[in-house]
């Protein structure tokens, strides 16, 4: 996120909602009020409130709902509250959103004392469980091997820069025996690891060791389709002797002592210690028979709860994951409520589960960051579904398999709504997660949503069941920061008809062509919608996924995967610096791929080769290349597809509509807005970030090469671009180190006054390498926050300079 403290959002929201003279249905709804200094023994009222929501809750529920209005302060919850149908109709509101806390944790009075090598120590409550703990509302980490780290692109496990070919590091292997022998007693610690292909991660409770001096574990249950271990991307955490690091801690349940290694500015005397307590905060139960019904829950921060990994076991639907039902926020049973103006933070598992049973729910206008696991997960009963199968290898017969179309009960969520919520850094502890998670569900809408910093997909679909989802104005990006092989939408369709042998779908459905559709019974739609993946392709439909509607997207960098699937329709895409990658597809797919702008040939895996025709149509594209468009053509692909640059209006600044002499027009391609990508309310926009702007390659044919412009980029009045050609010769640098030259200053611009002139080779921005435009784009992308100066390194005739200028307020654009 931008660089702005969390408190921002709360004064931004605070300022457009209510205070405690305005309230919905005055005069027809009752009221109940609630403030820290309030006694439960009180009436409730605005002048002598309640001191606590269970007690508000207990009023409510008497006067058959009504309205409680909590004030300012943290409320630890002394356990979860449980709304069940008796409290239907009710409302909580923050009189002052974003001010008002429910806490899972609760507040530590210690004192204390120096210990060893920067290390402090403090007496805790006897009988106390330590999950989690936070000092001065910053969460901090258990001793743990290897050490976090700073730096970009660290993102696995806060300790690698993710690449997908790693070798085991000796050094840094937890599970070296040398290693293990330096702990003198681990159990209680936990090992957590990636799966070799990257596909997740996995965890395990640390139980003693062997006679062996190996460590005894259990769990293992995290990934539906586990495997080894990945030699490299492990870790383990709560060792005692691995308290070595600030920010580190340890409890050692035995003498009840607290072991912390604070920040060199921390001071401990008068910093707020919490730790955790629950593992959900609210709970609406309720049943399909007698549901809870119209509550709404609005303006709060959700704050401490314990992390669930370990719970984390139930397997979904031939799904790579498993699942924990549950979530600081819990829906089972429940209708028409709805979660507005929230913010979630730092919470240990879910943030939010809607599980089995459930219409309706609306969450929107939130804000959610920092979890340990999922943002917001749909998941329905298996007992919904009809002949399931749960692990990837599971055998069935089609003899035996139930063909009737769609679900067997309704024990499925069904007609919800996400929208307009900023959902950030999910995933901190658990890796098969997402910002939103769909499985056996029907017709959830996804709108107008920011995702980014995820270790996995930032919108998972695991299963056809039963379709009807609508993925809209999203902006998805900085997604897979964590793993590997799939892309920022991500989706199964492993459903009743699927096997992993082709040959064996290919006979069935040609013997009865239902079969693909049985559970995906209305078509999913993935449209208006900004995608970037830097680790794997921007939208990944993998094995199965059937019935998909996809227009009017914007693909910034990995293109578009459809894997094995059924009646796919594809058009009005725009694919940048990238395409289409099929991968293995049916006979007779039934897949329609119009009227899309493919910057490169079509990315094919192990499908059909020459004289065998590529779905239903495939043609009236737009290619930037002659050779990509006609590649293909002996599969039935583009006989009447058009070759171009497709002119954009300025890729750079991210509007990739076409201008009115775009050849793209000429394939039926029309523009849609670039401007509705994410969130819309002037909060959540304020604390959210764009993707970064590609640099656009046209690729043409030699003969083509004349008709190309130069890239040219302008920046502070400065015109740039990449160097080449016999230039490195002239600026005496070898063609390895790159750079952007200046090739035109502006007179009166910015960037005369900054000092830079015609013939500057810039080498370094703040120290960072602009050996490519690439590279420079980032580099100012970051910059854009920043407040005080910016240095430039640059060669001027063929000598080492350096310049400090005022940073920049808005990024290069194209010319």
């Amino acid at each position: 996120m931008k660089t702005k403290p969390f408190l921002l959002f709360v004064a931004l929201f605070a300022g457009c909602m209510m205070d405690d003279h305005v309230h919905a249905d005055a005069g027809v709804l009752a009221e109940f009020y609630v403030s820290r200094s309030g006694n439960d023994a009180l009436d409730g009222t605005k002048e002598k409130p309640f001191a606590t929501l269970a007690r508000a809750q207990q009023a409510a529920r008497h006067a058959r709902g009504g309205v409680v209005m909590v004030r300012e302060g943290t409320y630890y919850l002394p356990e979860k509250l449980v709304f069940t149908p008796e409290d239907s109709g009710t409302e909580y509101r923050a009189i002052d959103p974003g001010k008002v806390v429910l806490s899972g944790g609760m507040s530590l009075d210690l004192e204390w004392e120096p210990w060893r090598d920067g290390v402090f120590k403090a007496k805790v409550p006897a009988g106390l469980e330590m999950d989690q703990l936070w000092i001065n509302g910053q969460r901090q980490w258990m001793a743990r091997f290897p050490n976090r780290e700073t730096g970009k692109d660290l993102n696995v496990f806060d300790t690698w820069k993710l690449n997908d070919s790693a070798k085991a590091d000796p050094g840094r292997d937890p599970l070296a025996p040398d290693r293990i022998a330096r702990w003198a007693d681990p159990t209680g610690g936990y090992f957590h690891a990636l799966h070799p292909a990257l596909w997740g991660g996995v965890q395990w409770r640390i139980t003693g060791k062997k006679s062996d001096g190996s460590l005894a574990m259990e769990g293992g249950t995290q990934n539906n389709r586990g495997s080894a271990i990945h030699p490299l991307y492990r870790m383990v955490e709560n060792i005692f002797e691995e308290l070595d690091a600030p920010g580190e801690w340890f409890h050692d349940r035995k003498t009840g002592m607290l072991y912390f290694y604070p920040q060199p500015a921390t001071d401990l005397v008068r910093a707020r210690v919490e730790v955790v307590r629950l593992r959900h905060l609210i709970e609406l139960r309720g049943n399909q028979g007698r549901p809870v019904k119209h509550v709404t829950i609005e303006g709060f921060i959700f704050r401490h709860t314990a992390r669930t990994f370990m719970d984390t076991r139930e397997p979904l639907l031939r799904s790579d994951w498993t699942t924990y039902r549950g979530g600081a926020l819990f829906f089972v049973g429940v209708e028409d409520c709805n979660v507005r103006n929230c913010a979630f933070d730092q919470l240990g598992g879910n943030t939010i589960f809607v599980s089995g049973h459930n219409r309706r729910i609306a969450i929107q206008d939130c804000l959610i960051e920092n979890s340990g696991a999922n943002g917001v997960a749909f998941v329905g009963e298996v007992k919904a579904v009809r002949s399931p199968l749960l692990n990837y290898d599971d055998k069935f017969d089609y003899a035996e398999l139930d063909r009737t179309p769609g679900p067997l009960t309704d024990d499925y969520p069904a007609d919800c709504l996400v929208e307009n919520c900023l959902i950030t850094r999910i995933g901190r502890v658990e890796k098969q997660t997402a910002g939103v998670q769909i499985s056996m569900a029907q017709g959830i809408t996804v709108r107008h949503c920011s995702i980014y910093d995820v270790p996995r997909a930032g919108i998972n679909i695991g299963d056809g069941c039963w379709g009807g989802h609508v993925i809209e104005y999203c902006d998805v990006f900085d997604t897979v920061k964590e793993t590997g092989d799939h892309g920022s939408f991500n989706s199964w369709g492993r459903d009743r008809y699927w096997h992993a042998d082709r040959k064996i779908v290919n006979r069935e459905v040609a013997a009865d062509s239902t079969l693909p559709l049985l559970d995906v019974v209305k078509p999913i739609t993935l449209r208006s919608n900004r995608w970037r993946c830097d680790h794997g392709w921007d939208v990944d439909l993998d094995d199965g996924s059937s019935n998909y509607r996809i227009y009017n997207n914007l693909f910034l960098n990995g293109g578009l995967k459809l894997r094995e699937g059924y009646d796919r329709h594809v058009w009005n895409n725009i694919a940048v610096n990238n395409s289409l990658h099929p991968h293995v597809w049916y006979a007779n797919s039934g897949d329609v791929v119009t009227n899309n702008i493919w910057m490169g040939t079509y990315r094919p895996a192990i499908m059909p080769g020459g004289g065998e025709k590529w779905g239903t149509l495939i043609d009236f594209n737009l290619f930037t290349s002659d050779s990509d468009r006609r590649k293909f053509m002996g599969n039935g692909c583009d006989d009447h597809s058009l070759v171009g640059d497709p002119l954009f209006v300025n890729a750079t600044t991210g509007d990739f509509r076409v201008r009115d002499d775009s050849p793209a027009l000429k394939i039926g391609f029309k523009n849609f807005p670039m401007n509705q990508f994410g969130v819309v309310t002037p909060a959540l926009r304020e604390l959210a970030r764009t993707p970064l702007m590609p640099v656009v390659h046209i690729k043409v044919d030699p003969a083509d090469a004349q008709s190309v412009p130069e890239a040219v980029y302008q920046w502070r009045g400065a015109t740039l671009r990449q160097i080449s050609g016999e230039e490195y010769s002239a600026f005496g640098i070898p063609r390895e180190a790159g750079g952007i030259v200046v090739i035109k200053v502006a007179v009166d611009s910015q960037a005369a006054r900054d000092g830079l002139r015609v013939g500057d080779l810039l080498q370094k921005i703040n120290r960072r390498s602009v050996a490519t435009m690439e590279a420079a784009l980032r580099v100012l992308h970051d910059m854009s926050d920043m407040k005080t100066f910016a240095e430039i390194t640059l060669i001027r005739n063929q000598a080492l300079e350096t310049l400090k200028i005022k940073p920049p307020h808005s990024g290069p654009t194209q010319k």
